[in-house]
C-alpha cells in the first residue's frame, strides 16, 4: 500500500521509503505539492466527531483518501502519530489514547522524548466504556518500531534536554 505521512505545518514524508522531503524539494515536486495542498485544504485537523476535534502531529493516509473533497474522515487514516509535549503529556498518553479509538483511528503511535520511549496502540475493540485499543507495544528509542505496515528505526531520535 502506498500512502503519505502528512505532518501539518511540518516536513512531509512519503510512506514506503519513509524519506523526508523539505518544502523546497525539487525531486517529485508534484507529489510534495499535492501533500502541501492537502494540508492547506484540511489544515491537518480531523473534523469534529463525537464532540471532539483532534490535530495529530502526523497523519498517515493513503493517497486515494487524500483526493476526496472536504475534511479527512478519521477512519480513513492508517495511523496517527504524536510526539509527547513537555507541557502536557497527559494529552497524548491519556486523552488521545481514549479519543482516537472512538474516532476509529486504527493505529496510534506515541513518541515520548522525555523518557526516550513510546508505544504503538492498535486493534480497536468494544468495551463497556466505549472503543479502546486492545494491543499496546511499548518500545525504547534505539529499537525498530512497526507502525501499521512500516518498520522504522528510532535510533538517533532526539530527546528533550
Amino acid at each position: 500500500m502506498k500512502g503519505t505521512i502528512v505532518a501539518p505545518g511540518h516536513r512531509r514524508r512519503e510512506v514506503g521509503t519513509m524519506t523526508i522531503a523539505p518544502d523546497d524539494a525539487r525531486r517529485d515536486a508534484h507529489l510534495y505539492q499535492a501533500m502541501r495542498d492537502f494540508v492547506a485544504h484540511t489544515d491537518g485537523v480531523l473534523p469534529v466527531q463525537h464532540g471532539m476535534m483532534r490535530h495529530p502531529d502526523v497523519m498517515v493516509i493513503a493517497e486515494t483518501d487524500m483526493e476526496v473533497a472536504g475534511s479527512v474522515d478519521p477512519q480513513a487514516l492508517i495511523a496517527a502519530i504524536e510526539v509527547v509535549s513537555r507541557s502536557n503529556p497527559d494529552n497524548d498518553w491519556v486523552s488521545k489514547v481514549r479519543d482516537y479509538p472512538l474516532l476509529g483511528i486504527p493505529v496510534y503511535a506515541i513518541f515520548d522524548p522525555r523518557t526516550g520511549s513510546g508505544a504503538v496502540l492498535s486493534d480497536i475493540h468494544r468495551t463497556p466504556e466505549g472503543p479502546r485499543y486492545g494491543t499496546r507495544k511499548d518500545f525504547l528509542y534505539g529499537e525498530d518500531v512497526t507502525i501499521a505496515e512500516w518498520t522504522i528505526s528510532t535510533d538517533g531520535l532526539p530527546r528533550y534536554a
